[in-house]
């Protein structure tokens, strides 16, 4: 999602990679959840974190639909988002004010109140000094913070899947024909959302598989 954005207004002035230590850690937070409660419908889902819901909760991706994500079109692209309740947040915040699916949480979940800024070699992490009030934060590891496995494998996947959309995105923006604009969108839609990942193998060779598929489809709608 393109943001316009002023770092020196949102963050510390400093960019992050997964390795620096960042002063985001709560030790005694009570979990006031209110970082599941204000995002409204700005936790977009990349293939990743459909895989990961597919798999916590043994369902196909017209099932999450029924009750777990919506769609809405993001720069031109129909992607997929969480649920949001009124004024009850995030569809998987418990009565408790707690996440019920925390280990397959999606990427947005676990960066906050991180974000990335993409640059040509990729992207770093900057802190959002404004997005979570609560005190007493300590000084975390990224890497740890994030708690994702084989980080490096995902970090490559965002960088490569970040590029690939921006080139979806251009090709939106360079034509005026909506059958075109139309079609792109449907077939993005089915090769990476809709068409269900083997939840019982590894995301990353189902995902590139996919995107090499995808390729040479997608530039015959530029």
């Amino acid at each position: 999602m393109r943001r316009e954005i002023d770092l020196n207004e949102i963050s510390d002035g400093r960019l992050y990679t997964s390795n620096d230590m960042v002063k985001i850690g709560c030790n005694d937070c009570a979990g006031c959840s209110e970082c599941c409660r204000m995002v409204e419908d700005t936790i977009l889902l990349d293939p990743y974190d459909i895989y990961q819901l597919e798999q916590v909760l043994k369902a196909e991706f017209e099932q999450l639909m029924a009750g777990y994500i919506e769609l809405r079109v993001v720069d031109g692209l129909i992607q997929p988002h969480l649920k949001m309740r009124l004024e009850e947040g995030c569809v998987f915040l418990s009565g408790e004010g707690r996440c019920t699916i925390h280990d397959h949480r999606p990427g947005f979940c676990r960066m906050f109140p991180m974000g990335r800024i993409y640059q040509e070699q990729g992207f770093k992490y900057f802190l959002q000094v404004h997005e979570c009030s609560y005190p007493n934060k300590t000084k975390v590891k990224l890497r740890k913070w994030l708690g994702i496995p084989a980080l490096d494998t995902y970090e490559k996947y965002i960088r490569e899947w970040h590029a690939f959309v921006q080139e979806q995105v251009e090709s939106v923006e360079n034509t005026e024909n909506q059958e075109i604009i139309k079609k792109l969108n449907l077939y993005l839609l089915n090769q990476f959302y809709v068409n269900q990942y083997k939840i019982d193998e590894d995301f990353y060779p189902q995902f590139y598989e996919r995107l090499e598929e995808a390729k040479p489809v997608t530039v015959l709608y530029r």
